[in-house]
């Protein structure tokens, strides 16, 4: 029982210091660009940080942990294959948000494709990012509620609600530096576990002895699985609304690149060693629950490493969910509330409501995650979607004149569509869901433009996407 306590009274410092950061940068939430964008002044190396730890959510570690349990270290592909992402991402995306000059996904695709696209992305854009909150709360709460012996419902509401209080006071400012902090922590926190996993099985010979030789090959997975990471993690990235938002906040496209770069060369580590810690847990725990491969480690330590742990385990909770929360709402304001009920721009206004909309971002996955049995699965989905948005997104900016305005709506509807249906009846043929969400626009794209050169004459006006603009910036 003192143990628990000490590990409670760690958190609990953890905790604090979150609030006095988000109490400290409140003052850039006062306004709604404020609280939203949170005054576009940071600097690329804590976008970087951002980014990063957007991404390595309880999916990333508990999920990575649990994949190593059962394949090896080749489960570490499911957080590379972000790393890969963000580095396209940043050779080929980056600067062209940024000097876009739009921080909603759905925002720059409608200024390409028109606002019909605007809508509809935007609904798919929301929808996805509060299933993967649901997902990460009812994840994040089970483990919680475990390595802390509470009642898993409390656990869920505790963490959401700690969640959406921090991104309610200090909007978009306090999400960028609390997440450079649950992006140390997450990585010290697996750093620990390795160590400590590695000191009880003998070492890296202890470990390979322990192990099968399969579980040490880089493919282990089997590469059909790598490829679908792959292609969910890097259209994700090109797609995903917390991405477009956070580095529309730097002051300049080149630091929009470094952002991307930085953010990659964080994720390897972190993917490699998260591996390591299920491939270690398998070594010293063979008859567990593949979920428990984490958190068995980390409840067999001192408390004081227990409770460090369990701060990376909240940051990697938090972190994401902050994202998820503040990218959601942004896309509310901007999509829905404005056009439709603040046409005069009233800021006040746009305050009072992307504050309601925060909360209820953050409030409805909660309600939801309280009955969810089974929804990690759900968050690969929701990737795959953000994938399909991302094959519209490398047309607008490297072939504009590719397709048309309503193939681009249609590309929508049908990766929508498609994509759920292949993901409901199970993934036929063994074919993942990833491939189908990519496929469908270039299809539907494509078929488009192709129909329009055998009628030998260009789109109606009205229908051809139009130039991407780009804002300048000194």
């Amino acid at each position: 029982m003192s143990s628990v306590w000490i590990v409670l009274l760690v958190v609990s410092v953890y905790m604090l210091v979150l609030a006095a950061i988000s109490y400290v940068v409140r003052r850039s939430s006062r306004t709604a660009e404020g609280f939203t964008d949170g005054a576009r002044v940071f600097p690329a190396v804590l976008i970087g940080f951002l980014l990063m730890s957007e991404f390595i959510g309880t999916s990333a570690t508990i999920g990575t942990a649990q994949e190593a349990y059962e394949v090896g270290i080749s489960a570490a592909w499911n957080v590379l294959a972000l790393s890969v992402g963000f580095v396209l991402f940043s050779l080929f995306a980056a600067k062209g948000y940024k000097a876009l000059g739009e921080n909603t996904i759905s925002g720059a695709l409608a200024r390409h494709y028109g606002e019909g696209v605007r809508a509809a992305t935007s609904v798919i854009m929301t929808c996805a990012l509060l299933i993967v909150a649901v997902a990460i709360y009812a994840s994040g709460g089970a483990v919680l509620s475990e390595l802390l012996g509470i009642d898993r419902a409390w656990s869920i509401v505790i963490v959401g609600s700690l969640a959406t209080v921090y991104v309610m006071v200090g909007g978009m400012r306090s999400v960028v530096y609390t997440n450079v902090v649950h992006a140390v922590m997450k990585l010290l926190a697996v750093v620990v576990l390795v160590v400590v996993g590695l000191g009880r099985v003998g070492g890296t010979d202890g470990l390979r002895a322990a192990l099968p030789a399969g579980r040490f090959t880089v493919d282990g997975v089997g590469w059909a699985q790598i490829f679908a990471w792959l292609i969910a993690g890097i259209g994700a990235i090109f797609a995903t609304q917390y991405v477009v938002q956070a580095i529309t906040t730097v002051r300049d496209p080149g630091r929009a690149r470094r952002a991307g770069f930085y953010s990659a060369l964080m994720l390897v580590p972190f993917g490699i060693l998260a591996a390591t810690v299920g491939m270690v847990s398998a070594a010293l725990h063979p008859d567990i629950e593949s979920i428990d491969a984490l958190p068995a480690l980390a409840v067999d330590l001192d408390p004081l490493l227990t409770g460090l742990v369990m701060c990376g385990l909240v940051g990697a909770i938090l972190g994401s969910i902050a994202a998820l929360i503040i990218g959601a709402s942004t896309l509310v304001l901007k999509d829905f509330y404005r056009p439709y009920f603040n046409r005069a721009g009233d800021d006040r206004k746009d305050l009072v409501f992307v504050r309601i909309a925060t909360l209820a971002a953050g409030v409805v996955p909660i309600a939801l995650a309280l009955f969810a049995d089974d929804v990690l699965a759900v968050t690969f989905l929701a990737k795959s979607l953000r994938a399909a948005l991302a094959v519209l997104v490398v047309l607008m900016f490297y072939r504009p004149g590719f397709g048309t305005r309503r193939a681009a709506m249609a590309s929508i509807v049908a990766a929508l569509v498609a994509t759920t249906a292949w993901f409901l009846a199970g993934d036929p043929f063994g074919i993942d869901n990833a491939y189908v969400a990519v496929a469908m626009p270039l299809l539907v794209m494509t078929s488009s433009h192709l129909w329009h050169r055998r009628r030998h004459r260009e789109p109606d006006a009205a229908d051809r996407p139009a130039p991407v603009a780009m804002k300048e910036h000194s």
